[in-house]
């Protein structure tokens, strides 16, 4: 029952990387009227959020190896609630982009530190499974916030409720940091041999990952942002509607993700060959 429990905690927090990453894009086409800017501004605070993303990642094995996995992803929860309030109550567009930074540092902590704890510690099937509670959070997120449209509160209210759901989420990770304290007897991606970037590109499947990466994430980062907004402004749809089409979106990938699992229960993801499921070596706690 403790490992079902820590796995569970470690799916829940995954939903807590969701739940704003979908925001911005269903909720622009609104804010940018409290703004008065450009609607192209939008991708200035997208690549604020991911500019700061790509350095916390970059630093997560160093943190890591110094807080320990249970103590980053609580901060990293809390940073991300900081950051949607910070969105709730900015009152010009530069103060977005300065919520943006500790939205983007909770968000790459998390995202590199449980991708590196899952796929080092658990079966290959718990990572799709993992990302499918992503696509939970991102489904929540519109619908959440459609539904507050949809009851004529403003979308700093909608804000409001996701950071009070993250603020949750952290409460119950502090008091799951027990179970997290025992994962030094675990292994992270941060205790094995590091090779150079050159090296690493110099793999050809990895290169190719990495190019099969960029292509997917720019079209779905396409959708996240602009989904809303070409709904609203050329299909003259309402806001609440079109947050709940693109939770469809969200919805579709974490069925794929769910059936990816399935299929990862079966296929020997490093020859590719089908095998019969084999119980799990290592155990969690």
């Amino acid at each position: 029952m403790k490992k079902l429990f820590f796995i569970l905690i470690i799916y829940l927090t995954y939903i807590s990387l969701g739940l704003p990453d979908s925001l911005l894009g269903v909720t622009w086409p609104i804010m940018v009227l409290d703004f008065q800017v450009e609607q192209s501004a939008a991708g200035l605070i997208s690549m604020a959020v991911a500019v700061c993303t790509v350095i916390s990642s970059l630093q997560t094995p160093r943190i890591l190896k110094k807080i320990g996995t249970g103590n980053l992803i609580l901060t990293s929860v809390l940073l991300t609630s900081i950051g949607l309030i910070g969105f709730s109550l900015s009152q010009h567009f530069y103060f977005l982009l300065i919520a943006a930074i500790p939205l983007g540092f909770g968000a790459g902590a998390i995202d590199t530190s449980l991708n590196d704890y899952v796929s080092v510690n658990l079966e290959a099937y718990h990572m799709n499974w993992l990302h499918a509670f992503w696509g939970i959070g991102a489904t929540m997120g519109p619908l959440i916030m459609g539904f507050t449209l949809r009851s004529q509160f403003s979308w700093r209210i909608g804000y409001l409720i996701i950071a009070g759901l993250q603020v949750l989420i952290a409460l119950i990770l502090f008091l799951s940091l027990p179970l997290w304290k025992k994962d030094k007897i675990m292994k992270t991606g941060a205790d094995k041999q590091s090779f150079s970037f050159h090296a690493l590109i110099r793999d050809r499947g990895i290169l190719y990952s990495l190019i099969a990466f960029l292509v997917y994430v720019s079209l779905e980062g396409t959708v996240f942002l602009w989904g809303s907004t070409y709904l609203i402004t050329i299909k003259d749809l309402t806001p609440s509607t079109a947050s709940f089409i693109l939770s469809i979106f969200f919805t579709s990938l974490t069925l794929g993700s769910i059936l990816s699992g399935f299929a990862m229960c079966k296929i020997n993801v490093g020859r590719g060959e089908i095998r019969p499921r084999q119980k799990e070596r290592r155990p969690l706690i």
